[in-house]
């Protein structure tokens, strides 16, 4: 079993003892005691005419020896019958009972698991796939329903075993007692596989994770792996995974499935010595032949439920280790620190960072005694190289991830005392690369939109931009399909989306990621449009890579290492020559107006000389 090794834990994963665990599962079964309790009484129906049935026939056999009739023996199969009858009927309604609580408590247990996944902050999910979360939602979820079988099945097992166990004292009292005193073994030999299935059940669990992320990653991927022509690397990095998973599962179910065999053979040979006992017992007169036959069909019928119970911790072990993983889902700490629970339902927007030190990693010093002052409707510019901390410092207004020392106050609030609800409902996002959701385009717009927000009033709301031009373009207009992540629409339009989904949701914070793909003219008049809507009614923060973007703002502030080392306006940190104007004689001189005219002079210059 080396290969267990290959499948590593996850950060937040944590070990539970099976007394923690039960007691935490118990809670999922509370709501549903009452039909946990009838699913137990159809048990005990069961159970009892499984056990009543060898007694019928016993007796009956007993009453016909001496009174031969057909009207005996039909009222003897009438008894069977009637037994038989009971005991599907209770069967069917047990069986039924049972797949509803099942679906009730994994429909609980799958809802929580994933309540508290889209309550982790993002610096969760930079550290651990995505896929591997899916799986503890869905697959695990699944493992754990069956817990419920399990224990409604325990309880049938332990009526029946001692059902049977006293009509065994009923026929002979001697050898029952040797009988129990063969049972300990039975039960140790049991437990002794109990550390070893949780073991090969919580890596069956997590090569299967490992298959759902490859599976996850693969077809998020697909068009990249296309365009390189690496449909064969993915078809072997998907083979890798899942001959992992089912060596690891097979080696599981070699596991799990050795448990019952080597149970039923001790009980074999624990049957075998009782064989032997019983026979020199009837040849001595101590017992009957017929006693000696009914103890040993009662007998057969007492093993099956024991050897049940013998090995329920063992098969209880993969219910134990999936709930394991999906609590420990649930328990992992969240990284952004909260003091109190304000609830601001307004605010104005101002935003001041107060020598704020930031990093994602140990040693990776992001920002260092940051510094920075936002005023209530102030459009600013973050400017610099990649790594200088322009979008690090969205993302801590945001409250995406939590920086390890100083103050960061809105609207003179320390920001790790307001409610995150209430504050991002204040907040107005475009991310880098927009993303769009399956559906149409009027879906994607209204994702957030207040209630006093109707079809009517999106529309005036894109005809300001370019006239509606954008929204014509689009093959059915508001009910256009966008497709997975928005592919159907070009980049422009995504980003137009994106934009009036903000326009629509009013916020009093608006932090733009601006994307770098390249864009037409007539496109970028038209997101320009849409930015100074946002912009004439927020406070701004904009990570900026157009010139026109960069203009727009009041205020620029020129980003390296995590200090500001300039800030001004367009104008003066050009007349000032220092990082900026490097920064824009490199990267954004291309996209000025002036810059264009001038080339194309130089260029007809060029033709006249020639």
């Amino acid at each position: 079993m080396g290969f267990f090794s290959s499948l590593s834990s996850e950060g937040y994963d944590r070990q539970y003892t099976d007394r923690e665990l039960l007691s935490r599962m118990t809670r999922y079964f509370k709501p549903h005691l009452v039909k946990v309790l009838i699913i137990i009484i159809l048990l005990l129906v069961i159970a009892l005419s499984g056990a009543a049935m060898p007694l019928i026939v016993s007796k009956g056999i007993d009453a016909l020896s001496s009174n031969l009739t057909p009207i005996a023996i039909g009222l003897l199969c009438t008894a069977v019958l009637l037994a038989g009858v009971i005991r599907w009927a209770a069967n069917w309604g047990r069986r039924r009972l049972t797949v509803r609580v099942v679906g009730d408590i994994v429909l609980t247990l799958r809802t929580d698991a994933f309540n508290a996944a889209v309550e982790h902050d993002l610096s969760f999910y930079d550290q651990f796939s995505s896929g591997k979360v899916v799986s503890r939602i869905t697959s695990d979820t699944r493992e754990f329903g069956q817990v419920v079988v399990l224990v409604t099945d325990l309880f049938a097992q332990l009526v029946q075993a001692i059902v049977l166990g006293v009509v065994l004292f009923t026929i002979d009292t001697r050898l029952t007692l040797m009988l129990f005193a063969l049972l300990p073994i039975i039960f140790v030999v049991a437990l002794s596989f109990r550390k070893l299935a949780r073991k090969v059940t919580r890596s069956g669990m997590r090569a299967m994770a490992e298959v759902n992320a490859t599976i996850k990653e693969t077809v998020s991927g697909i068009s990249v792996a296309k365009n390189f022509r690496q449909e064969y690397t993915i078809y072997d990095e998907f083979s890798r995974a899942n001959n992992q998973s089912y060596r690891v599962n097979v080696q599981r179910g070699l596991v799990l499935s050795t448990i019952f065999p080597t149970l039923n053979g001790l009980s074999g040979v624990a049957t075998a010595f009782l064989v032997y006992i019983g026979g020199v017992s009837v040849i001595d007169g101590l017992i009957t032949v017929g006693a000696w036959y009914l103890f040993l069909q009662s007998l057969d019928r007492f093993f099956f439920p024991v050897l049940n119970l013998s090995s329920f911790w063992a098969q209880l072990q993969s219910g134990l280790s999936a709930s394991e993983r999906v609590f420990a889902l649930m328990d992992a700490e969240s990284k952004v620190l909260q003091v109190d629970d304000k609830r601001i339902t307004n605010i104005d927007g101002k935003i001041q960072f107060e020598d704020v030190s930031f990093q994602y990693t140990e040693n990776e010093l992001v920002l260092d005694n940051f510094n920075l002052k936002i005023n209530p409707g102030e459009s600013i510019a973050l400017v610099g190289r990649t790594g200088a901390g322009k979008s690090s410092i969205a993302k801590l207004i945001e409250r995406f991830y939590e920086f390890q020392k100083g103050n960061i106050y809105v609207d003179n609030f320390d920001i790790r005392t307001l409610n995150l609800d209430a504050y991002r409902k204040q907040l107005g996002i475009v991310t880098q690369t927009p993303f769009l959701f399956s559906g149409t385009v009027e879906d994607n717009i209204c994702y957030a939109c207040p209630s006093d927000v109707d079809k009517n009033n999106i529309e005036n709301l894109s005809k300001q931009i370019g006239g509606g031009e954008w929204l014509d373009a689009l093959a059915n207009g508001f009910d256009t399909e966008v497709g997975e992540r928005g592919g159907r629409l070009s980049m422009g339009q995504r980003q137009l989306v994106s934009l009036m989904r903000v326009l629509v949701q009013r916020p009093a914070i608006f932090i733009l990621d601006e994307a770098t793909a390249s864009i037409d003219p007539f496109t970028e008049w038209q997101i320009q449009q849409a930015l100074n809507m946002v912009l004439s009614t927020t406070t701004s923060i904009l990570i900026a890579h157009r010139l026109s973007t960069i203009k727009a703002s009041d205020r620029i502030i020129v980003l390296d290492e995590g200090k500001i080392i300039e800030t001004g306006t367009h104008d003066e940190l050009l007349e000032l020559g220092g990082h900026y104007a490097t920064l824009y004689n490199t990267y954004f001189r291309h996209q000025s107006l002036a810059y264009v005219e001038k080339a194309k002079l130089l260029a007809e210059e060029y033709e006249l000389d020639n």
